[in-house]
C-alpha cells in the first residue's frame, strides 16, 4: 500500500494569510503546507482520503487524483471536511453516493452542514453521501483492515486510523493507555505535532511526541498538522531524532 501526504499544515495552512512569519515567507515548498489530510492507494488500486478539508480540490490537482473510492474523517473541525462538497465530480463520475466514514457526532454534523446532500427532492449538481457509523474495526472493498484509534482532541473523542502496521493520528492532545496497546511497535506512526515548545490545549507539541515515542517505539514516526512557529523544515528535520521526522506535502511512503 501506498500514503500519500495531501497536506501537512495546521487549520491556516502555511502561508498563514497575512503574516510575515519568516516561516511563511520561505521559498522551500516543504515549507508551504495545507491542510493536513492524506489518501492511501490500496494493493488492489482502491483510494481512501483521509479528511476532506478545504484545500481538498487543490490537493487532488497538484498530485493528479482523480479517483475516491471511500473517506475517513477524523472529526468534523472544518479543516477536515468543509472540503466534502469538492467530491462532487467524482460522485457524478461514479453515479453513486460517496461512502464516508465516521463516527456518530460527525454523521450528525455533516447533515447540519451539508443538507442539500441529504434532501428528499435534492436541487440538479447536489453531492449525495452514504454515512457509516465506525464502531469498532471494518474493512473496505474486502481488502483494507481498518482499526479506529480513539483519541481526545481537546474535550472531544475524534478518531485516528490504523491500516496494517502504520497508524495515522491528528489533532490529538491525549490517548488513553488502551489506545496506546493498539499503537506499539508500529512501522510508521504519523502524529500531529503543532510546535516545538509551547504548550497548546488541543494539539500536542515536540516534548510530548519525543515521550511518546519512547514509550510507543515505533521504527519511524512522521510529524503532521504541523505550524509555522515549528521552523523551516530543514532546520527542523536537522534537529529531531534520526526515527523522526517532519512530514510534507506529497511525500509518499510504502507501507
Amino acid at each position: 500500500m501506498l500514503l500519500k501526504f495531501l497536506g501537512t499544515g495546521t487549520s491556516q495552512g502555511i502561508p498563514v494569510i497575512g503574516s510575515h512569519h519568516p516561516v511563511c515567507l520561505s521559498e522551500n515548498p516543504k515549507d508551504k503546507r495545507l491542510r493536513t489530510s492524506a489518501l492511501i492507494t490500496s494493493d488492489l488500486g482502491k483510494k481512501i482520503l483521509i479528511d476532506c478539508g478545504p484545500d481538498f480540490r487543490q490537493q487532488m490537482l497538484i498530485n493528479k487524483e482523480e479517483e475516491i473510492d471511500a473517506v475517513l474523517l477524523t472529526h468534523e473541525h472544518n479543516d477536515h471536511i468543509i472540503g466534502l462538497d469538492d467530491l462532487r465530480p467524482l460522485i457524478f463520475k461514479n453515479q453513486a453516493p460517496m461512502p464516508i466514514y465516521c463516527n456518530a457526532r460527525v454523521a450528525n454534523e455533516i447533515k447540519e452542514r451539508f443538507p442539500y446532500a441529504f434532501a428528499e427532492q435534492k436541487y440538479p449538481g447536489a453531492p449525495s453521501f452514504d454515512l457509516f457509523e465506525i464502531n469498532d474495526n471494518f474493512k473496505l472493498f474486502d481488502e483494507v483492515e481498518i482499526t479506529p484509534i480513539n483519541v481526545i482532541h481537546s474535550d472531544i473523542d475524534i478518531l485516528g486510523f490504523k491500516v496494517k502496521n502504520l497508524a495515522y493520528i491528528t489533532d490529538a492532545s491525549k490517548i488513553d493507555d488502551q489506545e496506546k496497546e493498539k499503537l506499539k511497535n508500529l512501522d510508521y506512526f504519523i502524529i500531529n505535532c503543532l510546535r516545538k515548545k509551547e504548550p497548546h490545549h488541543s494539539h500536542f507539541i515536540l516534548p510530548q511526541i519525543l515521550e511518546l515515542v519512547e514509550e510507543l517505539k515505533p521504527r519511524v514516526t512522521y510529524l503532521i498538522h504541523i505550524s509555522h512557529h515549528f521552523g523551516f523544515h530543514e532546520e527542523v528535520e536537522n534537529e529531531l531524532p534520526e526515527n523522526i521526522h517532519l512530514a510534507y506535502d506529497g511525500l509518499e511512503i510504502e507501507f
